[in-house]
């Protein structure tokens, strides 16, 4: 499809203007990364409205495919108060020397779908990453037969998940959603080690719930496989776990530099292990790295890294220190020399451009 045939399309759906815009029915609970395999605790984010200045709605509603064409690496971030702060972004993005283009928050099985959440997302130039997971939260332990992928399979919530389907539809902005992510681990309930789950239920699952959303004509969804690393779980096959490449956009990978010196270290292995049965983009959808002396060196290797791998197309990082439910300080902004590293190797990286750029320049 011709730029100009995309752009006759968008432009039949204008981006109505958002006034008074207040986050309702959000109480966003934030994961805890399982770097080296334990169950992560939850972190409640209260639902705020957007704050600040620079706010603004975007003229225009893009294709999800404009948002699969863009080229360059997406830089993302997971952190409190994120997208909903804009002090909280300004201050994010001075100290990374480039606004990210990802933003990440979770959504449990017992909200809604949070369209203002999404719409924030864009009015920070940035793709919403909708982190969907098939829990009540990490209370009710790490094995929630309530939500065993069984009862996904045969349909005990396809209410609800026809309910967000059309939400998200209806919305019409395309969303990244990444569904019941690190499914190769077992601290999930909706890992086939838990909560009763039996081999080949996974796979089941999350293709009865994609056919759901094509049932529906959900369209503006990017789908994203996003497993943890093989270093905790090596056991696991991910071959097992993948729905095939006619349910996934792109596949991900969550992994922390614990003890190791350099990003290969952490990745490698695991992205080896992908490449065996799909070709797909890759977003690293949670990373940081474990304070010491090597911080800023691993940082540094990881944007060398990234530039070595072009079918790595962007990575979110998990902008947590224990104090916010981090198991570790993954943050970037740790130390001058950990911030220094990061802007660095962000000068150094050929960023994704904003999502609405494409549109904005045409």
């Amino acid at each position: 499809m011709s730029s100009h045939q995309r752009l006759s399309r968008r432009t039949a759906r204008l981006w109505v203007g958002v006034n008074g815009l207040i986050l309702i029915g959000l109480a966003g609970w934030i994961l805890a990364p399982s770097a080296t395999g334990p169950a992560p605790e939850d972190r409640a984010t209260p639902a705020a409205e957007p704050t600040g200045p620079g706010v603004t709605a975007p003229p225009l509603l893009p294709d999800r495919e404009d948002i699969l064409d863009i080229e360059g690496n997406w830089f993302g971030v997971s952190s409190p108060d994120v997208p909903w702060s804009s002090e909280r972004c300004e201050w994010l993005a001075e100290q990374a020397g480039a606004p990210p283009t990802m933003i990440q928050f979770f959504v449990h099985w017992t909200q809604d779908y949070p369209a203002e959440t999404v719409e924030i997302s864009y009015q920070r130039d940035a793709l919403p990453v909708l982190s969907w997971e098939p829990w009540a939260g990490l209370a009710e332990g790490t094995s929630q037969p309530d939500y065993a992928l069984r009862r996904i399979i045969d349909g005990e919530f396809d209410p609800y998940i026809e309910a967000f389907a059309s939400a998200v539809g209806e919305h019409g902005w395309p969303v990244a959603i990444r569904f019941a992510h690190e499914m190769n681990g077992h601290w999930f309930p909706w890992s086939e080690q838990q909560s009763g789950n039996r081999p080949g239920e996974y796979v089941e699952a999350w293709r009865h719930v994609h056919d759901i959303f094509d049932e529906l004509d959900v369209a503006n969804v990017i789908w994203l496989w996003s497993p943890n690393i093989l270093r905790p779980v090596p056991d696991v096959s991910l071959a097992a776990l993948y729905p095939g490449d006619g349910y996934v956009d792109w596949i991900g990978m969550v992994g922390y530099a614990v003890e190791e010196s350099t990003a290969a270290a952490v990745f490698d292995p695991t992205l080896a292990a992908l490449r065996q049965f799909t070709d797909k983009p890759l977003v690293i959808t949670e990373t940081g790295a474990q304070p010491g002396e090597r911080k800023a060196v691993w940082i540094e290797d990881f944007f060398g890294w990234l530039s070595g791998h072009p079918d790595v197309i962007g990575f979110i990082w998990f902008e947590y220190d224990t104090d916010q439910g981090g198991h570790a300080d993954w943050r970037f902004t740790e130390t001058p020399a950990t911030v220094a590293a990061f802007q660095d190797g962000v000068a150094a990286t050929e960023l994704a451009p904003p999502p609405l750029s494409e549109i904005a320049d045409s």
